[in-house]
Parts: structure tokens; C-alpha cells; sequence
């Protein structure tokens, strides 16, 4: 018990003058930045296109919602260059706090938050809509870094007790993401499975975590389908929306957009439009009228009638306006991301930062896979925001979160080709126990 609890205190940095004085060995990296001006700069301009349902219907003047939405970059942009500018051995001390300030908002929500599709998802925090799943899930990653950093084996590997903390870490997380919605607990997951592989454990253990997260799964499934039949049982109980009508349980919902998603078997472009798959229709309508070139920034025709095209569904814009190869370009910006962190964590001399660059570029790379995923109907029908271009405000700043601490690695952490005096003086700025050499090197 001693050692698991070793394991999730939050390390202490010894006192020592050279972490004070620790400088950088190199400035932040000009591809992950590049990454994001570029991002940042399709978001303006395709939000602002995808914008006009939300201003015809809410009454606002036109440059309302790009505003806002600029004005989170501005604030995500500031984030960022706090983070690049702080030694990641700093993040490392915050990690546990920001990922019990994570699960208290979510429990907060999942009491007294706003119900939007029939759950509870997100609350206000001065003018800011807060999604607490999204920081859920950064620092879901920021954990199961931390974990399997510290419980890394000599000569490669991770212990047995580092594997199952985080695998708990990870479970513990999607209990409270699986009320919201399917998705996101299936994010989590790829990402835990990622880390784990890249961290080094054995397939062995591997096989057992994923046999662990199945089986927890079908447990889910059997008592959301006990609580379900219960309700029906017992029609008072049944819990009802803003709008007076019946929420469907989340099981239901799974149901029935798995059933969408496989069909009748004929062609999507035979199927009828309806209340049930209007968003998903449309948005295939807009990815054909793109075609490969695309009709031109602000030539959208259908923006103005699928809902959510600035949030959930604003690949399909890009599509629309940019054309095929607007669409590639966007997905190959993510991957570059994911490459250029990879690079990165392939040279650094340790562990953790290693992990924790890695973690970040995944949960951002595959929340925008999921995205593209659902948009262009490779998976079924779900909320998923494209990170840095969707609207969204607690999306922009855990995406910059994300952002900054990998440029803060890109800084700070030494190349394992650095000089040994740099690597003896990164391994005295960290904790003993969070010491160990780079599994990821190649």
C-alpha cells in the first residue's frame, strides 16, 4: 500500500541551486510552433465561415462568435508562452493537483451542470462554458506519464505496479467520462494503450490491461442496462430534459447510433434526411460539394443549415471550402505534430519527459482522429471537437495546455547527444525516483 501511495505523491524537488539556475538548452521547437500558427490560422478563418447558423440564430452582430473565438486563441496563446518558458521539472510537481482540480469539476458537473444532449457535461465559469471531460483527459495523460516514469525497470520496462496504477488511472477517469458519452472513454483508453507500448511494458502485461478495460466495459454495460430497464419499469423516475421530453439513456443512444452507422445496407446518399441523422447526412453533403479543390474560404453552402458546423462538424467545412486537399493538409498537420513529438521524446536522456510530450501530442492527435473519424463516417456518430479550430473555449485551452508543455520539453529536456554536464544537471533538477533513462530512445 506504501508503495502505491509512494507513487502518487507528488515528487519533491531536491533543494538545490542548480535547479534554480537550470537554463534552457534550446529554444522552443519551430515545427511544433509552426504547427500551431498554421492551426490557429485555418481556425480564424473556418470558424468565421462556419459561424453563420450561430449568428443568424442567436442575434449576434457578425464578428460576435470569431471574437470570442479569437479572443480564447489570445488567451490559449498566453498560456502557451507561460508553460515554454517553465522547466517541465515544475509541471511534474503540478500534475497530481491539476488532476484532482479535473475530477472535482467533473464531479461538480455531474451534480449541478448544464445538460446538453442529455447529460450533464460542462458549467459556466465567469463568461467561459467549462467542459471538465477535456481536462479529464490531458491529465488523464499527464498521469499515466508520471506513473510509468517513476516506476521505470533498469535496462528498459515498466513494473508491474506502475502498469496497474495507470490502467486504474485510466478506468477511474473513464467512470466519470462514461455518463457524457461513449467516445471520449474510448479516447482515453487509445491513449493509456499508447503510452503504455511506447513506455515500454510487456505485451504480456499489455494483453491483461486490455482484458481488464473489456471487462470493466461489459460490467458498465450491464448495469447502465439494469438501470435502464428499472426506468422503464418505473416511468416517474425517468429523468426529463429542459424541452419537457424524455431523455433517452446513454446506452440507448449508443444503440441507436450504432444502428445508424451500419444501415440498411443501401448507400448513404439513398437514405432520407431525418430529425435522427440530419447532422450526419448534411455533413457528408458538404464534404461532396467540396470536392477535391473545394468552393473557397466563405463560399460554404452549407453551413448556414448543419448543425453544430462550428464545433463537432467543422472538418466538414474545411472540406466544403478547402476541397479534398484542404482536408488532407489539415490531417497531415496533426500527424506532423505527432512525428515532431516523437522526434523529440526519441532524443531526450529521460524518462519523463519523454512520456510527457509523447502524451500530449496524443491527446491531441487522437481527439483530432476521432473528429475527422466521425465527420467523414470511418466511426459512428459522436461530439468530438477538432482541436484549436472547433469553438470552444475549455477545448483552446487545454490544446494550448498541451502546446506549451511541449515546447517546454522541446527546452528544457536534454538531447541524449548533449554533453554529460548538461545531463548530470538535468538529472540532479529532478527528484531521485523520477531519474530513469529514456525507454523511448531509438
Amino acid at each position: 500500500m506504501e508503495s502505491v501511495i509512494d507513487t502518487l505523491r507528488p515528487p519533491v524537488t531536491p533543494p538545490t541551486d542548480i535547479t534554480d539556475k537550470y537554463a534552457p538548452v534550446a529554444k522552443g521547437d519551430k515545427h511544433l510552433w509552426g504547427i500551431y500558427i498554421v492551426l490557429c490560422l485555418i481556425s480564424v478563418i473556418e470558424l468565421y465561415s462556419a459561424s453563420s447558423r450561430e449568428v443568424a440564430g442567436a442575434g449576434m452582430g457578425v464578428f460576435g462568435p470569431i471574437i470570442r473565438h479569437g479572443a480564447m486563441l489570445v488567451a490559449g496563446f498566453f498560456i502557451i508562452m507561460f508553460l515554454q518558458r517553465t522547466h517541465y521539472r515544475k509541471i511534474l510537481n503540478a500534475i497530481p493537483w491539476f488532476a484532482l482540480i479535473s475530477i472535482g469539476m467533473m464531479f461538480y458537473t455531474l451534480a449541478f451542470g448544464e445538460t446538453i444532449n442529455g447529460a450533464k457535461r460542462s458549467f459556466h465559469l465567469l463568461f467561459i462554458s467549462i467542459q471538465p471531460s477535456e481536462f479529464l483527459k490531458i491529465s488523464a495523460a499527464m498521469m499515466v506519464a508520471l506513473i510509468m516514469a517513476r516506476t521505470q525497470i533498469k535496462g528498459g520496462g515498466v513494473k508491474k505496479l506502475g502498469v496497474y496504477l495507470s490502467a486504474g488511472v485510466i478506468l477511474l477517469f473513464c467512470a466519470l467520462l462514461a455518463p457524457q458519452g461513449l467516445t471520449n472513454t474510448l479516447l482515453l483508453i487509445s491513449i493509456s494503450v499508447s503510452m503504455m507500448i511506447i513506455g515500454g511494458i510487456s505485451m504480456n502485461r499489455l494483453f491483461k490491461v486490455l482484458g481488464i478495460y473489456v471487462l470493466c466495459f461489459m460490467l458498465y454495460l450491464g448495469v447502465t442496462h439494469l438501470r435502464e430497464s428499472s426506468r422503464s419499469e418505473n416511468p416517474d423516475a425517468v429523468e426529463h430534459v429542459d424541452d419537457n421530453t424524455q431523455s433517452k439513456s446513454r446506452l440507448s443512444v449508443w444503440v441507436d447510433r450504432l444502428g445508424s452507422y451500419f444501415g440498411t445496407g443501401q448507400p448513404k446518399y439513398m437514405e432520407s434526411i431525418t430529425s435522427d441523422n440530419r447532422q450526419e447526412m448534411l455533413g457528408f453533403i458538404a464534404q461532396a460539394h467540396g470536392g477535391v479543390t473545394g468552393v473557397g474560404p466563405g463560399n460554404s453552402r452549407e453551413t448556414s443549415r448543419l448543425p453544430l458546423a462550428f464545433t463537432d462538424y467543422i472538418y466538414s467545412i474545411i472540406i466544403e471550402e478547402l476541397g479534398l486537399i484542404g482536408g488532407l493538409f489539415v490531417l497531415v498537420l496533426y500527424l506532423w505534430l505527432l512525428a515532431r513529438a516523437s522526434a523529440i521524446a526519441s532524443r531526450c536522456s529521460r524518462a519523463f519527459p519523454a512520456l510527457l510530450v509523447i502524451g500530449m501530442a496524443l491527446t491531441i492527435v487522437f481527439q483530432a482522429l476521432f473528429h475527422i473519424c466521425i465527420v467523414t463516417g470511418v466511426i459512428p456518430v459522436s461530439g468530438q471537437p477538432l482541436p484549436l479550430i472547433s469553438k470552444g473555449g475549455s477545448s483552446i485551452l487545454v490544446t494550448s495546455i498541451a502546446f506549451g508543455i511541449m515546447l517546454s520539453v522541446s527546452r528544457f529536456a536534454v538531447r541524449t547527444s548533449g554533453q554529460k554536464k548538461d545531463i548530470k544537471n538535468e538529472i540532479d533538477a529532478l527528484p531521485e525516483d523520477m531519474r530513469a533513462e529514456n525507454p523511448t530512445q531509438i
